[in-house]
Formats: structure tokens, sequence, C-alpha cells
């Protein structure tokens, strides 16, 4: 994990790119938001395109690493456990890179206050993510999770958790509602170069998410999940 941390020290001051940093909004960014309503108090939205061209290109240079996952969380924090085991907590402060992803994603997302980052490197089509749910205690009943990609594009599926019973539909509020698709129980994103999804409300606890396998050779995706880790 050394050597993940010294490439990301190397690399804290992005190449020059056309666009100064003042000239990039991640407000208009967001404006272009695909909105969905999962019912029930569950809610994703994806912008397709957050970080503009050019800016891409300097984040993935800036985040590419040698292993597999990192934790960076602000100091104070109670530590966490993932894949089997409990991470060191690197500092924000000690790299510049992703603390700027960071202010980014949070002028994006007005009231929302991410204190952890959780990155993972998928080096191919065999690297994946199962089924899960981020519904750990320490984040809280409502957790909001944010998820930006660069590299390689991949598929992001949501699925119903099969034990959830929900509501009947009319105690649904419909001001609340937003566009669904076709299938109810079934959501699929493509996920590109730039791009953010946010998870909001009771996402964690009705829905699994996963990225799975493909059968088609990909080259290297970075994925970082801005959380907040309740004190």
């Amino acid at each position: 994990m050394n050597s993940l941390m010294r490439k990301l020290t190397a690399n804290a001051d992005p190449a020059p790119s056309t666009s100064s940093p003042s000239e990039f909004d991640p407000t208009e960014s967001v404006r272009k938001e695909k909105s969905f309503d999962l019912g029930y108090g569950s809610e994703v939205f994806h912008v397709p395109r957050f970080f503009p061209a050019e800016r891409e290109r300097a984040c993935l240079r800036v985040v590419v690493v040698p292993r597999d996952s990192c934790y960076v969380a602000a100091e104070g924090l109670p530590a966490i456990s993932y894949n089997g085991h409990s991470p060191r907590a690197y500092s924000w402060d000690d790299f510049p890179p992703l603390k700027d992803i960071l202010d980014a994603v949070h002028k994006a997302l007005p009231g929302s206050r991410f204190n952890s980052l959780v990155l993972n490197r998928y080096d191919g089509n065999n690297d994946y993510v199962s089924w899960h749910s981020d519904d750990e205690v320490l984040y809280g009943p409502t957790p909001e999770i944010a998820s930006v990609t660069f590299g390689c594009e991949r598929e992001f599926l949501l699925k119903k958790k099969p034990s959830k019973m929900s509501p009947a539909s009319g105690d649904e509020p419909k001001s609340k509602r937003l566009r669904k698709s076709h299938d109810p129980d079934q959501h699929s994103f493509v996920l590109k170069h730039g791009s953010l999804l946010v998870m909001k409300g009771y996402t964690q606890r009705d829905w699994l998410h996963s990225v799975p396998k493909r059968a088609k050779p990909m080259s290297i995706r970075i994925n970082l999940t801005f959380r907040c880790v309740l004190r």
C-alpha cells in the first residue's frame, strides 16, 4: 500500500490542461443529471460527464495506482472494515489530487459532507464487485455515497433486495417520484470516464449493487466512492 501512496504523492501536481480550475463549475455538470426514483425513499442520480474531458485526463494521471484499493479519511473517524480487513486510514491533506476531487464533488452536491473515500482499482474485465449493499451502521440509516469513475467504463447494476417488502404503492407521495426504468426492481448504468453516480436515501437498506465481470477485455478503471462515516 505504501507504493500506492507514493505514486499519488509523486503526481500531486496535475499536468496542465486547456482549462484552468476556475473554469470548471461542478454545479453546471450536475444540472444535466439524470435522476431515478427507486421508490419509498431510495434515489439515484447519474451525471455521465461530471468532469470535462481535459480534467478527466489530468485526474486519471494522478490517481492511477499500482494496488487494488486504499482508504482515505478525516482525522478522528472510527476504523472501518471491508473486503475482510481493516485498512489503514490515510489523510486527505497528504494527497492533494484526491482532496481536489472531493472539493469538486462537494461543490456539485450542496449540503453533502463526505469525510472518507474508498478507492478501488479494476485491472480488467475479470475484476468485479459482487452483489452487496453499504448498509453498515457507521454510515447511518440513509447514507449518501458518491461514486466517481476514471478510466474504462463499466456497467453498474442495482437490484431490489428480495427480502424487503415495499409499502403499498398508495403510501408513497407522488410528489417525490422522479423517473424509473421499465423494470422497477432492476436498473443498469454505464459509468463512463469522468462520470458521477450518487446513491441516496434508503438505497443501501433496500437495494443491492454490483459491478459484474465482462467477457470483453477491458483496461484499467479507477473508482472513487465518497462516504460520510458517523463519529
